[in-house]
């Protein structure tokens, strides 16, 4: 079913390119017969919104990955910097959220956890939506932050670390994962943060832990602790069935010869707010002094110059 959406998706995306081509054909043509200034204007910004329309499909063509078209589940974790970095950590769980709102996507937040004066320490969401996870798998990675610290009574400028972690949500996981009972430890506690009468009072959130892996996934959202243990269990077989991947992907590498960086905690982008305005993408030039926007949640232009770097990296063997 999820790749049948995809593929209506992206049918009806083509059908309204064609439609509108069509049209300004025929509006360019009653332009140039009757030299009418004001519908040659209607034309050129009717261009200026194809061109939008054609990178959307540019996009599509680009998201030919196994998994692309899945849903996604996504991690925020603060690192270096104090609580900077657990500012900057929430900074950047909103700007995720903002993106998934400008692209009509659904979201389940499952939890969140609050840092100790400020911003969160981690945040785990679920993204659906049509070619989700092969999206935001352009933000995998450590973002970094340059900025006056609104933390120090000197003003002076600190870095910051947080790190985006995505894996897609794939429909055989209770097939492909299986998880021995002696190799999970299972923990309950009362939720945090805002909830309703289910929630708060009594012992519904779980937590648990991967033993060999070391890999914890927390649970809160839902009211009853099976319905949290359950969502729990999902996301981590999601987790270790990507982290399997991963192994086997080195292990090609390896045979192939090949000098791969695997890239955990590898810094993809930097957001400089001081002494100057920047967002660069590290790993394809990309670059923007618009940094509110981005903060904001407009970052296509960097998931779009992603794509096309991870595309002539698979073409030359080079981007991992």
């Amino acid at each position: 079913m999820g790749e049948l959406a995809a593929v209506e998706d992206d049918l009806r995306v083509h059908d309204e390119f064609a439609q509108r081509l069509e049209d300004l054909t025929v509006l360019n043509d009653l332009a140039r017969e009757e030299d009418d200034t004001d519908t040659a204007a209607e034309v050129g910004a009717g261009l200026e919104g194809l061109r939008r329309q054609l990178t959307e499909l540019e996009i599509r063509v680009l998201l030919s990955g196994e998994h692309d078209s899945r849903d996604a589940v996504v991690t925020v974790h603060a690192g270096a910097g104090g609580t900077d970095s657990q500012d900057w950590a929430e900074t950047l769980l909103r700007m995720l959220l903002r993106w998934t709102e400008r692209r009509g996507f659904k979201v389940d937040l499952h939890d969140e956890q609050e840092g100790e004066e400020a911003g969160i320490r981690s945040a785990t969401f679920t993204v659906h939506g049509v070619r989700a996870y092969g999206l935001l798998h352009a933000e995998r990675g450590v973002h970094r932050l340059v900025r006056i610290s609104p933390f120090d009574s000197q003003n002076r400028r600190h870095t910051a670390f947080a790190s985006v972690d995505v894996v897609p949500i794939l429909d055989e996981l209770d097939d492909e994962v299986t998880i021995a009972d002696d190799d999970l430890r299972v923990d309950v506690y009362r939720s945090s943060g805002p909830g309703g009468q289910g929630v708060n009072t009594t012992d519904s959130a779980v937590r648990l832990t991967h033993l060999p892996t070391g890999i914890v996934i927390s649970c809160q959202n839902e009211r009853s602790q099976l319905q949290n243990k359950a969502t729990a269990m999902t996301l981590l077989k999601a987790k270790l069935a990507e982290l399997e991947r991963e192994k086997r992907e080195v292990e090609l590498s390896a045979v192939r010869g090949e000098q791969r960086e695997v890239a955990w905690g590898s810094q993809i982008r930097s957001y400089v707010l001081h002494p100057y305005q920047m967002v660069k993408d590290h790993r394809t030039g990309e670059e923007t002094g618009n940094t509110s926007a981005v903060l904001d949640g407009d970052i296509d232009d960097f998931i779009t110059a992603y794509l096309q770097w991870r595309a002539r990296g698979a073409a030359t063997g080079e981007a991992g």
